[in-house]
């Protein structure tokens, strides 16, 4: 079967931590991360969801999200006290998107995306931006995100609400609590995992590039995402049913949030939003990907497509 996504795969020695859950590595992964978007600070976490809910914890505010989103993250802002807005945009699929403009700052959600210099070319220093390292990200890992900024004190704060509210030590004995907050920190194994994938991302995305191009080419589209290659088709359930059957695996990113009873918006109308979340279907699209298993993705999809 040739699979949506690649995982890597690790084996983990464990007696290399000194802490399984507060190694060294955490801060050398932080480092290394903030270092490749560039940002000064980061608060890592033990998923992008958790970060998304500790930037907007106790705002009390309503927040802009498309309706094509992953559920996650509806639920995270509902969860942190919020209300939510849904939009029509179809197109941040796979890219970033502005989650919250607080005019002295914005809340940045790049679950889907990690470039060189991100933070430094699209950010401002008081603004947060999200990662994820969901094992199918850019960054895979065994879950986890992180929060990066060049405002030390937004940060210091962050995690210190994801470290159970207390400053951390070595010593547990020597930790002290300032605030009432989570258990939401990254732990040693994740960090392992997301580093040795950050150490791979240059070559990574190198050959989604390639990939990309030659899907771009034979689809005529213009995707640009490292994350998600979709198309669209009309009869995308028998699609989706006979690439399987022929070895293909498939995947819908998104289906429409403000159609779900639990969100409160069923009445609202959002009409590009509706078609793509009936139409859009996402095709293998990774590193490992031979050039003839790409080959073979495009000539099936070719012979079975309608649009």
């Amino acid at each position: 079967m040739i699979q949506l996504f690649n995982i890597n795969n690790y084996v983990i020695d464990t007696s290399n931590f000194k802490n399984i859950l507060h190694d060294k590595i955490v801060d050398v992964f932080v480092e290394n991360f903030c270092k490749y978007v560039g940002a000064k600070f980061g608060c890592a976490v033990n998923s992008a969801t958790n970060a998304i809910f500790l930037c907007l914890e106790n705002k009390n505010t309503q927040v802009s999200i498309p309706t094509m989103i992953p559920p996650v993250v509806a639920n995270a802002i509902k969860l942190s006290g919020n209300s939510i807005k849904f939009v029509d945009d179809t197109s941040w699929v796979g890219n970033s998107y502005l989650l919250k403009d607080f005019g002295d700052y914005k809340i940045i959600d790049s679950a889907q995306r990690v470039d060189k210099d991100q933070f430094l070319l699209e950010a401002n220093d008081q603004d947060l931006m999200i990662f994820s390292f969901y094992p199918t990200k850019p960054v895979g890992g065994i879950d986890g995100g992180i929060i990066v900024s060049n405002d030390e004190e937004k940060i210091k704060y962050l995690k210190t609400l994801s470290f159970n509210g207390m400053n951390f030590k070595e010593n547990n004995w020597d930790r002290e609590q300032s605030m009432v907050g989570w258990k939401m920190y990254l732990n040693s194994i994740q960090a392992y995992v997301a580093l040795n994938n950050l150490q791979k991302l240059d070559e990574k995305k190198e050959r989604l590039s390639s990939i990309r191009k030659k899907y771009n080419n034979n689809f005529n589209l213009q995707n640009s995402s490292d994350h998600l290659f979709r198309i669209d088709t009309k009869n995308r359930s028998y699609v989706m049913s006979e690439l399987n059957n022929r070895g293909i695996s498939t995947g819908i990113h998104y289906k429409c949030l403000h159609k779900n009873s639990l969100f409160g918006h069923q009445d609202q109308i959002l009409k590009d939003s509706e078609i793509k979340s009936d139409t859009t279907l996402s095709i293998p699209f990774h590193e490992k990907l031979t050039d003839e298993e790409v080959d073979y993705v495009i000539d099936n999809v070719k012979s079975l497509v309608k649009n």
